[in-house]
């Protein structure tokens, strides 16, 4: 398998396999290089719908080199939380792609990523400003964007400075989303079969198609409602030190 960083002719390889819209997965067993090389390759180059051999190259080239360069290297890889900066970063990558995946624009996923991954479970704007290195006005782009998708929230900080937080309903949140899609999307089905006409072949086509749909998105609202409850239960009554509830105070079974 090959090693080291890609080559200019395997990054037109993955340009032709994106143009033929083949999944990371198989451009990477042409490549025979891992699944998340790919990933994360055309993730910090544009994307797959942007990503372009020659600028990946030398945005490539232009990366390395600034990583040569001790001062900027060494501000990079120091963190007072005793990380190890690399990891960090790599892990945050991935997160991003990932969410990216998942259908979110990359400065919103990097936002969330940041907002996640961050111990203080708040940042301001000019702190995720600060870790992206991009303007305030990306950020505030982001935040909106994130904020009509309900994934965060504004929290008052000191003086005038709002804080956003990840909200911690965010995935249920979502499935039920998914789940008022998957209903609208059946609905619409459902509408086809009068105006086709019921029994005709199209008109089967999309009634089963609105049965499935239905089945699948009763089946997602119906456990984001079991698991919010569940986890919600969980981490409101930890296990005290004698293995019983921490609030009620009473010794475990």
């Amino acid at each position: 398998m090959p090693g080291g960083r890609l080559t200019q002719q395997e990054r037109r390889q993955i340009a032709l396999g994106l143009a033929d819209d083949l999944a990371y997965a198989e451009i990477a067993r042409r490549l025979e290089r891992p699944t998340s090389t790919i990933t994360r390759e055309v993730m910090r180059n544009g994307g797959p719908t942007a990503y372009r051999a020659d600028l990946a190259h030398r945005a490539t080239e232009r990366r390395a080199h600034r990583r040569r360069e001790p001062a900027v290297r060494a501000s990079r890889d120091v963190r007072t939380d005793g990380r190890d900066a690399a990891a960090v970063r790599a892990y945050e990558e991935s997160f991003t792609a990932l969410l990216m995946q998942s259908g979110l624009p990359r400065m919103a996923a990097g936002v969330l990523t940041c907002l996640y991954t961050a111990d203080a479970g708040s940042l301001t704007a000019a702190e995720l400003a600060e870790r992206l290195q991009v303007s305030p006005g990306s950020i505030s782009k982001a935040i909106t964007y994130l904020e009509n998708q309900g994934l965060v929230m504004r929290e008052r900080g000191e003086g005038r400075r709002e804080r956003y937080v990840a909200d911690t309903d965010v995935w249920y949140q979502s499935m039920v989303a998914s789940a008022r899609s998957n209903a609208q999307l059946a609905e619409t089905a459902r509408a086809g079969v009068a105006v086709l006409g019921r029994g005709t072949p199209a008109a089967v086509r999309l009634e089963n198609m609105s049965r499935f749909v239905d089945f699948v998105g009763e089946s997602i609202a119906r456990a984001a409602e079991q698991a919010r409850e569940i986890l919600s239960t969980t981490s409101q009554a930890p296990p005290g030190p004698g293995g019983g509830s921490a609030s009620s105070g009473e010794p475990g079974a």
